[in-house]
């Protein structure tokens, strides 16, 4: 028999997502079966499944050893790597991602930030023995692998939960930074919708909704035009669809510099050839948060910022932009 004292960071979680955390090879329908015939209880008493899980509940598992050890499968430990994480508290935290790195695993064999701010939490002191149930922390927001910037992951429950409702329902304002195409010279605020080709993990921007489409809206503002002839956009995501900022501003003539997928390769290959850009200049750069109380006390009306990667800067630098452009956006947490 296996003994579990739910802890108070896995509290606020259902039983059966706790489950399927700790057992992650079991089949749903085996810990349902477990449950129904009391081979799973908790608190002592038959489970169904969705009961909300509080902070010293005791779960019993009647399995045995080699089945538990079997259904558990590979430590998931994380793998340990130096994260630059702007801003974090007990509950939250944030990091600024580089470009290259996936946000969530694509595939089982896949090492993604989520395994990475594992390996960061269990090597702090005391982590380990925190982490060691059915809760591991999760990304609330997920950026493609070659576009950097700010990644809220939760540390608890009940900060992974708050912290993707603030996601979920606009809250916060996002901003990110982007290099584009041409001299963009007037702010707009433009809408239209987008069609993902699951496929070919490409959208395409339409003036009307169509089949399978979803509305988009993207305000933007120029911050510079260099001398050749390129524009920084601070950008704002009003809503959040797939490749939605990437897509929207090739729709306008507009695309990112180093986009391979909506950008100009004529273009491109030119900041390939002198500053060895590889990815899509795109930054999620802010996240300006409103008045919170509880959880997310800690970040009542504050500004979260990611610095910019030097490969940016550098293309900043040798495309003549003026210093204060990215001296002023530094990665930090502003009260």
């Amino acid at each position: 028999m296996k003994q579990i004292i739910v802890k108070e960071g896995e509290s606020g979680q259902r039983l059966d997502k706790y489950l399927g955390k700790y057992l992650q090879e079991a089949p749903k329908s085996f810990l349902y079966k477990m449950m129904r015939k009391k081979n799973i209880t908790l608190n002592g008493k038959k489970a169904q499944g969705n009961e909300i899980l509080k902070a010293e509940d005791e779960i019993r598992l009647f399995l045995a050893p080699e089945t538990i050890e079997k259904f558990q499968g590979e430590e998931k430990k994380g793998v340990y790597r130096k994260l630059d994480i702007p801003y974090e508290d007990d509950q939250v935290l944030f990091v600024n991602k580089p470009a290259g790195m996936l946000s969530q695993k694509a595939s089982r064999e896949d090492i993604s930030l989520v395994e990475y701010i594992a390996g960061y939490l269990q090597n702090k002191e005391g982590a380990e023995k925190d982490m060691s149930g059915g809760f591991r922390p999760g990304v609330c927001n997920r950026l493609d692998r070659n576009t950097s910037g700010l990644v809220a992951a939760g540390k608890t429950v009940r900060g992974l939960q708050a912290l993707s409702e603030c996601f979920k329902n606009r809250s916060m304002h996002k901003y990110y930074l982007a290099l584009v195409k041409g001299r963009v010279k007037k702010p707009a605020h433009i809408c239209g919708f987008l069609k993902k080709d699951e496929k070919k993990n490409k959208v395409e921007i339409w003036d009307r909704e169509v089949p399978g489409s979803l509305y988009i809206e993207t305000r933007y503002k120029p911050l510079e035009i260099s001398g050749k002839g390129d524009t920084l956009l601070e950008v704002e995501l009003i809503t959040g669809r797939s490749h939605q900022i990437r897509s929207h501003l090739a729709s306008i003539g507009h695309p990112l510099i180093g986009d391979r997928k909506y950008g100009e390769h004529k273009y491109n290959s030119r900041f390939e050839r002198e500053y060895a850009v590889k990815n899509q200049l795109l930054h999620a750069w802010k996240l300006v948060f409103p008045k919170e109380e509880g959880v997310l006390e800690g970040l009542s009306e504050r500004i979260v910022t990611a610095e910019l990667p030097e490969i940016f800067q550098k293309v900043l630098r040798g495309e003549g932009f003026s210093e204060r452009v990215y001296s002023e956006n530094k990665g930090d947490a502003e009260s």
